[in-house]
C-alpha cells in the first residue's frame, strides 16, 4: 500500500464522505433528536448519601500536548527530537517523571509544569496518551481505504470542540454528555432549583441536556449573578428596584408573559441562595494565583465547600481557558501557558485536600485536538490524538494510559503531516468518569451512544482503570 500524505483538505472530504450514511440523522441534529430516540432514563432510585463532582478544564484551541509530555529515553527521545525538530524541548529540561511503561519508555513533562510532575510522582495525577474523537477504533489503513466512519469535520475546531463536549462525533448536537449526566443523576439532588451543571464560562454545550442547562457563575465576588437593581445600594437603583419589584409581583393573563415573570423570580432566588452559601464558607488557607483559570478553579472550590448548604451532592463544573491555537510561538507561548495550568490545577487540589474532599473530586482537561508533530516553521497545526491530564485523590495516579505512540512519520498511525490516530477514544475517558460519579450500567449508552464500540458496560474492568469506584 503506498504511503499517502493526509492534507486537511483531505481530512474534511473523508469526514464527510464517512457521514453520508447518517445523512437521516443529521438533517435534524439536534439533542432533541438523541433524547426521543433514547428516552432520558434515570440512574438511581434514591438519592446519594455521598458528594462527588467532575470538574472539566477545557484548553480551547488545540493544546500541543506532546509537548506537554515527553518521552525522555534515550531511543524514544531521539525519535521525538528527529520529528519535531525545532520544536523539541531539550532533553535536559525536561522533568522527570517516576514512570516506566511496558516497553521501556521514560518520561518527562514540559518543563513550566513542576506541579503537575509532583502530582504525578505523589499519585494525585495520571496522563491519558493520544486520545482523542473515534466513532469506533481506526488504523491507518481503514482510515486511507475509507473502511470506517469518522468523526466530521476532523481538523476543525467548532466541529472537533462539540464533540469533546458532545461525545457524538456521528453527529452534531446541542446537547453534551455532562448534560446528559445531569438528566439522569439531577433528581438525585436534594436542591432541585440549582442546577447540578455548573459553569464559569457561560453557555456550553458539554452541559447542555434535555431536561437539564447549566447554571452560570463568575469567578469574583460571590459567584452568582443577580439583578443589579436589588444588589445596588445607590439611591437611583433603590427606586428602580421597587419598580423592579411591583412587575414582578403582578397577575398577567398572558402565560408567557406569566412564564417570564416566575422565570425571573426563580433565577433571582437561586442567585440569593448561592451567593449566601459561597458568601457563609470559611476561607482557604490556600492561596491561589491572579489568573482567570486559578480563580475559576477558586471560585469552583468555594462551591464545593458549599455543597451541603446547597443540598447537592453532584455536581459538574466546567472551565474553558483560551488560546491554545499555537500556530506561531508554541514554544514561547506554552512556557509561559503550561505554567498557569500547573499552578491552578495544584491549587485547585491543595484546597480540596484542605477541606478533606480530594477523593470525591475529580479535575480533567480536554483539548479539541493535539497538534501536528512536526513543525510548520514556528508552531504546529491542528492534528488529531494528544494528550490529556486527570487529578484528584481518588484516582491510580504516576500513571500514563493508554498506548504512547511513536513519534516517528510514517509509523503506524501518523497520517503525513506528523498526523496522529488517537488510539483512546473520548468514550473510554470520558465514560469511567461517568461511572466514577455515579451513573448506572444501564445509562451508559444513553450518555455516550457509541460507547459499545469500545467498551463493553457492565464488564468487570473499567474503560481505562485510572479511577477507583
Amino acid at each position: 500500500m503506498k504511503n499517502k500524505n493526509i492534507s486537511r483538505r483531505n481530512f474534511l472530504g473523508k469526514s464527510i464522505v464517512a457521514a453520508i450514511g447518517a445523512g437521516s440523522i443529521l438533517c435534524l441534529s439536534s439533542g432533541s433528536v438523541l433524547a426521543r430516540a433514547l428516552s432520558v432514563p434515570s440512574s438511581a432510585s434514591s438519592g446519594f448519601r455521598d458528594y462527588k463532582a467532575l470538574v472539566y478544564i477545557l484548553l480551547s484551541g488545540g493544546n500541543d500536548s506532546f509537548n506537554m509530555l515527553v518521552p525522555n529515553s534515550t531511543a524514544a527521545y531521539s525519535e521525538y527530537q528527529n520529528t519535531r525538530s525545532n520544536l523539541a524541548l531539550p532533553l535536559s529540561d525536561l522533568l522527570n517523571l517516576n514512570y516506566t511503561d511496558i516497553n521501556g519508555k521514560a518520561f518527562g513533562v514540559h518543563p513550566s509544569m513542576p506541579e503537575v510532575q509532583q502530582l504525578f510522582n505523589s499519585g494525585k495525577l495520571a496522563f491519558l496518551a493520544n486520545t482523542g474523537t473515534l466513532v469506533e477504533p481506526t488504523t491507518k489503513p481503514q482510515f486511507i481505504n475509507n473502511l470506517v466512519p469518522l468523526p466530521l469535520g476532523l481538523l476543525s475546531h467548532s466541529d472537533q470542540s462539540q464533540q469533546w463536549q458532545t461525545s457524538t462525533p456521528h453527529l452534531r448536537s446541542a446537547r453534551g454528555w455532562g448534560g446528559r449526566m445531569a438528566d439522569v443523576l439531577s433528581s438525585m439532588n436534594t436542591n432541585s432549583q440549582i442546577s447540578m451543571n455548573i459553569s464559569l464560562s457561560g453557555s456550553n454545550v458539554f452541559q447542555a441536556g434535555e431536561q437539564t442547562n447549566e447554571f452560570a457563575i463568575q469567578n469574583f465576588g460571590n459567584g452568582s449573578v443577580g439583578i443589579n437593581v436589588f444588589e445596588s445600594p445607590a439611591w437611583e437603583d433603590q427606586i428602580l428596584h421597587s419598580g423592579v419589584e411591583e412587575l414582578l409581583n403582578q397577575q398577567y393573563d398572558d402565560i408567557f408573559k406569566t412564564t417570564y415573570r416566575d422565570k425571573i423570580i426563580q433565577s433571582q432566588q437561586n442567585h440569593t441562595e448561592f451567593s449566601s452559601a459561597i458568601a457563609g464558607i470559611t476561607p482557604f488557607t490556600t492561596q491561589f494565583s491572579e489568573t482567570d483559570l486559578s480563580e475559576s478553579l477558586h471560585m469552583i472550590a468555594k462551591t464545593i465547600a458549599a455543597q451541603n448548604t446547597l443540598g447537592i451532592s453532584r455536581q459538574v463544573f466546567f472551565v474553558e481557558m483560551g488560546g491554545w491555537d499555537h500556530h506561531d510561538e508554541v514554544l514561547n507561548k506554552q512556557t509561559e501557558m503550561l505554567a498557569v495550568v500547573s499552578a491552578a490545577m495544584n491549587e485547585f487540589q491543595m484546597a480540596m485536600e484542605e477541606i478533606g474532599y480530594d477523593d470525591r473530586v475529580v479535575a480533567f482537561t480536554n483539548s479539541e485536538f493535539g497538534r501536528t508533530l512536526t513543525s510548520n516553521g514556528n508552531g504546529s497545526d491542528h492534528a488529531w490524538g494528544g494528550n490529556v491530564m486527570v487529578m484528584g485523590g481518588n484516582i491510580n495516579g504516576g500513571q500514563i494510559y493508554g498506548e504512547f505512540p511513536s513519534l516517528a512519520l510514517g509509523s503506524d498511525l501518523e497520517l503525513g503531516g506528523g498526523i496522529l490516530i488517537p488510539t483512546t477514544s473520548t468514550d473510554e475517558y470520558f465514560a469511567e468518569l461517568a461511572l466514577w460519579l455515579g451513573v448506572q450500567v444501564s445509562d451508559l449508552t444513553y450518555v455516550f451512544p457509541n460507547i459499545n464500540n469500545f467498551y463493553t458496560p457492565g464488564s468487570a474492568n473499567l474503560p481505562l482503570g485510572f479511577l477507583n469506584l
